[in-house]
């Protein structure tokens, strides 16, 4: 299998495939590539319908720039801890982003997200972030409110008042729970419609099947978050009502669901 990075007719080869509509798993057949390196490929550059070849070598040759640019001549970059490739991890860190852009977040979003997911320190503050990805603090903010919003992240300050960001397992929980209280709300919605159109009528009938599907689905969530919390808090030594933040010695409490 060839490695190294895509050259612009494998670029001109994967446009030709996205224009007929073929899945990424075929494409990379073709060009002998891991699928994960052509979804990468594909989802960093405008996505299946707007995926431009030239454009997209253009726009990897820039970054190439950029990083040239970012090590002093004659100095190497700093060792990464536990002697890790650093290589190794920014495309790690470009697949992971890749798998939550597919899942519905925006490229900052997605980036922000897995810079708190593979940090050593387990938080950050927006200056670190902006640093880390070499974009403006306007773009970490509009981020960070995003995934606050959806419980992907929790705001603390730490000892000099400094606003950190984390993403850990607990945020993760109430993400959970969020997601199953969405749910609910769905339930009641359709339930609503069942008495107005009518309980016999196709439609009323229709809505119940929905609602009672959601129900299920939103308490199967709950039920399965509420046994992974307990068994992984038992195993990292905290109770169920708490999450370890790496680095400190003490647990804060979680909202209780």
């Amino acid at each position: 299998m060839p490695g190294g990075r895509l050259t612009q007719q494998e670029r001109q080869q994967i446009a030709l495939g996205l224009a007929d509509s073929l899945p990424y798993a075929e494409i990379a057949r073709r060009l002998d590539r891991p699928t994960s390196t052509i979804t990468r490929e594909v989802m960093r550059n405008g996505g299946p319908t707007a995926y431009r070849a030239d454009l997209a070598h253009r726009a990897t040759e820039r970054r190439a720039h950029r990083r040239r640019q970012a090590a002093p001549r004659g100095q190497q970059a700093p060792p990464q801890a536990h002697g890790r490739d650093a290589e190794a991890v920014r495309e790690y860190e470009e697949a992971f982003t890749t798998l939550l852009m597919q899942s519905g977040l925006p490229k900052m979003t997605a980036r922000v997200l897995t810079c708190l997911y593979t940090t050593d320190a387990g938080s950050l503050t927006a200056a670190e972030l902006a640093r880390h990805l070499q974009v403006s603090p306007a773009s970490i903010s509009k981020a960070v409110t995003l995934l606050e919003s959806q419980g992907l992240l929790v705001r603390k300050r730490d000892e000099g008042r400094r606003e950190r960001y984390v993403a850990d397992s607990g945020v993760f929980y109430q993400s959970m729970v969020a997601a199953a209280e969405s749910h609910a709300q769905l339930a009641a919605t359709a339930r609503q419609g069942v008495a107005i159109l009518g309980r016999d009528s196709p439609a009323a009938i229709r809505l119940e099947n929905i609602a009672r599907f959601v129900d299920f689905v939103g308490e199967s969530i709950l039920r399965a978050a509420g046994q992974a919390r307990e068994i992984l808090y038992a195993d990292s030594g905290t109770t169920s009502g708490e999450v370890a933040t790496p680095g400190s010695d003490a647990a804060e409490p979680t909202p209780s669901a």
